[in-house]
């Protein structure tokens, strides 16, 4: 009888931070493919586009003007879906139909005033001037009587949505916490009290002892593949200390964020030598004055190409109607990706 053997028999994996669970095929990741491809991009930015609603000194879609700034910009969503100054007000219908006003701020943070470039051109420094502006934000925002959430992302790329070119995230904060946050909100919770430890800090350790899923790893910061990732190439940011929100990152820490944030994004960009998609994000300890002692920042990267540049994974059929599932094994993408750096 043949022994199982996570790299080649069909299998599923847990996800503590979540409660979920994916399915992992790898005898699948042999098929040939017969369909969608995408197109792969040849443009070549310049570093001003006087049509570029996000560069310095240009008209916005609102008819402000953005200031001629030299380093990271935030300003107010001006087409936010979210809004304070929505009315308080719900719906109830037999306990079936439910509904209720939701406040909340969009903000978009342009990382650079550069047109061309992404987060892995920027310099490291520059980076971290991003996160020096993410940290100013959660504080701002999450000191708001309103705002209970504050999620901070990017989505990099026409695959991924991205409706301007120019190297900019969002951050969305609002007054209730979010499905995906809540769950890893309960998950660590229950975690740490039961161990009064961190989840993802006994995680990290299993990871750095084993070191099959590392990628990268400095001082402060680890980038790892989970074991538990749904994307082909998804990874997470892990920092080595246990905190729960990006106020409280140290000097020497933000500067080992940037630098983990930089060499990632340029090992991306090397799996098929083009721009690489990816919608990446902060999950951070909520900001309603709860404590929260179990929660560990970490940042999360989902980048949807699968087999080339021109091969996309599609979330459909099986995963739309029961669970998540990957053919490539997160330890041949860890592999691949740990070569690249």
């Amino acid at each position: 009888m043949a022994t199982f053997d996570l790299a080649e028999h069909p299998h599923r994996r847990y996800n503590p931070l979540n409660g979920e669970w994916v399915l992992v095929s790898p005898h699948r990741a042999k098929r040939p493919w017969q369909g969608q491809q995408e197109e792969v991009s040849k443009e070549v930015r310049p570093q001003y586009d006087p049509s570029c609603y996000l560069c310095p000194t240009n008209e916005r879609a609102n008819g402000e003007h953005n200031p001629d700034y030299k380093s990271t910009y935030a300003f107010d969503n001006d087409f936010a879906a979210l809004q304070p100054g929505t009315p308080a007000g719900t719906l109830t219908k037999a306990g079936l139909l439910r509904a209720e006003s939701e406040r909340g701020i969009c903000k978009v943070i342009c990382f650079s005033p550069r047109h061309d470039l992404t987060l892995p051109d920027m310099e490291a420094s520059d980076i971290r001037k991003v996160v020096d502006l993410w940290q100013q934000e959660y504080a701002q925002l999450g000191a708001l009587d309103f705002i209970n959430h504050v999620q901070i992302f990017e989505n990099k790329g026409q695959a991924m949505g991205a409706s301007n070119p120019h190297p900019h995230g969002q951050i969305w904060a609002q007054s209730s916490i979010p499905a995906g946050p809540a769950k890893e909100t309960q998950q660590q919770a229950a975690y740490y009290t039961e161990h009064q430890r961190s989840l993802l800090q006994d995680y990290l350790e299993l990871e750095l002892e084993e070191k099959t899923r590392i990628i990268y790893e400095n001082e402060h910061f680890v980038v790892l593949v989970p074991f538990w990732a749904v994307w082909p190439f998804e990874t997470m940011l892990l920092p080595r200390r246990h905190f729960q929100h990006i106020g409280q990152l140290g000097e020497e820490e933000k500067n080992a964020f940037a630098d983990a944030i930089k060499r990632l994004t340029m090992a991306y960009d090397r799996v098929f030598n083009v721009s690489f998609p990816y919608s990446a994000g902060i999950h951070q300890r909520p900001t309603d004055g709860q404590e929260y002692l179990g929660w560990h920042l970490h940042m999360h990267f989902f980048p949807p190409l699968l087999r080339s540049a021109t091969v996309k994974k599609f979330m459909v059929g099986y995963e739309m109607m029961g669970d998540p599932q990957r053919d490539i094994t997160p330890e041949t993408s860890a592999e691949r990706l740990r070569s690249l750096f």
